[in-house]
């Protein structure tokens, strides 16, 4: 009697060879923890997000009032709070930072205890050696730690793309995970789909609820040193590209763990790593490159979207796709009809602090239609940078340069990533 997994990939392969990952993994999906010979359980489709509790501010009173003939003037109590505004703003952060543990009076601890919605989590730093990942459980006591300091759902991200790019290593007790590469090579997206599943159990138990990935990115230049030397990319074909990880974030969701594919628009053309240098991608990218997004978002897969730094004239001349009103807002949100979250690659990239001071940066991603400005706080580190970051936003909204509409807009949109969830 075969058991629930070979069910489960012969069921796989015979939606691959009908044309449709998703119905073949969708005709087979267990329930996660089902045991072998179970009943396969159809998987409903993905849930409407949970509608965050109401606050009381928010809140319509059940009881009628009579209009009064005068209208009563305005009270004091009808002033701005300062303190609000500020945990507003903070939601709006993602931030590395360093320590292996947290204090109660560490910055990143008081950061978070003060409304910071999200923290990015690496394996290696320069100075320290380990900067948040030692072993397994240790990395669980951390975001347990990092979560009970939070107010309200606190996103822990992480890139776990396999291969290079994968902070969490077998040299700190974590399974040996393969490139995207690798896994698009075999042309199996079973495997893919097994790799998610491997990877989302990794993730949940480690306490993490983001990851950053799967790349999307087309290969089109092999020697691409950010994607393609880096055995990032699934393949060059995007139709490839797009059902690997179609498979790869139903694996990732069987375990709860929330997908944002990158780097939007495309990267894949690029001669250089907006990490370390300006890139500018006009003369090599193409609209095939939209086609693993167009593919993952009409099926409505991706949990986040996260935005790329290079420059592409054809789109928006000379703007970093990541600052782009036309790139975010106009391509992303307007034509490909992508209403989630979306996430800006490093700001403080060499691709952004070139050109850019940190208040137009962070400006230019709030007006380009950004949700999460994600400061991965790596190569000049701030202690205090969280707590800077807030300052900056609430100048940014004090001042009437953003305004509070706009940083409710992405509020709604982070609800929706942290308190939705993931499991098909």
């Amino acid at each position: 009697m075969a058991t629930s997994r070979q069910i489960s990939r012969r069921t796989l392969l015979r939606g691959l060879a009908a044309g449709s990952v998703a119905a073949g993994l969708a005709a087979c999906g267990l329930e996660p923890g089902s045991s072998n010979g179970g009943t396969p359980v159809p998987p409903s489709p993905r849930p409407v997000p949970a509608t965050p509790m109401p606050t009381p501010e928010s809140t319509p009173s059940t009881t009628p009032t009579a209009e009064p003939a005068t209208a009563a003037p305005e009270t004091p109590s009808s002033t701005p709070d300062p303190q609000a505004l500020r945990r507003k703003v903070a939601r709006l952060l993602m931030v590395g930072f360093r320590g292996l543990t947290i204090e109660p009076d560490d910055p990143i601890a008081v950061a978070i205890g003060a409304g910071l919605g999200c923290v990015i989590l690496f394996d290696f730093d320069h100075v320290t050696g380990r900067r948040n990942i030692e072993s397994p459980a240790q990395l669980a006591r951390l975001t347990g730690s990092l979560r009970a300091l939070a107010p309200t759902h606190l996103i822990i991200a992480i890139d776990q793309e396999g291969g290079r790019v994968a902070r969490l290593r077998p040299t700190a007790g974590f399974p040996e995970t393969r490139s995207q590469a690798a896994i698009g090579a075999t042309g199996d997206l079973a495997a893919a789909f097994e790799w998610g599943r491997a990877t989302g159990a990794t993730l949940a138990a480690a306490g993490i609820d983001l990851n950053l990935a799967p790349v999307v990115d087309v290969d089109i230049n092999p020697a691409n040193p950010a994607i393609g030397a880096l055995g990032r990319s699934y393949s060059s074909d995007p139709t490839v590209v797009a059902t690997m990880a179609e498979a790869t974030i139903h694996g990732l969701h069987e375990f709860g763990i929330r997908s944002a594919i990158k780097h939007f628009p495309g990267l894949g053309s690029a001669t250089g790593n907006t990490d370390q240098v300006e890139v500018d991608v006009t003369s090599s990218w193409t609209e095939a490159e939209l086609e693993p997004y167009e593919t993952l978002i009409a099926r409505g897969l991706p949990d986040a979207v996260m935005i790329g730094h290079m420059v592409n004239d054809t789109l928006d001349p000379g703007v970093p796709a990541s600052l782009s009103v036309a790139t975010v807002d106009g391509l992303l949100r307007g034509r490909l009809a992508w209403s989630g979250a979306v996430i800006t690659d490093d700001l403080g990239a060499e691709a952004i602090v070139r050109r850019y001071a940190r208040e137009e940066a962070v400006a230019l991603a709030l007006d380009a239609g950004s949700d999460v400005l994600l400061f991965a706080n790596q190569s000049i580190y701030e202690p205090d940078l969280a707590t800077e970051l807030v300052d900056l936003l609430a100048g940014l909204v004090n001042s009437g340069r953003i305004s509070e509409g706009r940083i409710d807009e992405s509020i709604d949109r982070l609800d929706q990533l942290a308190f939705g969830s993931a499991i098909e």
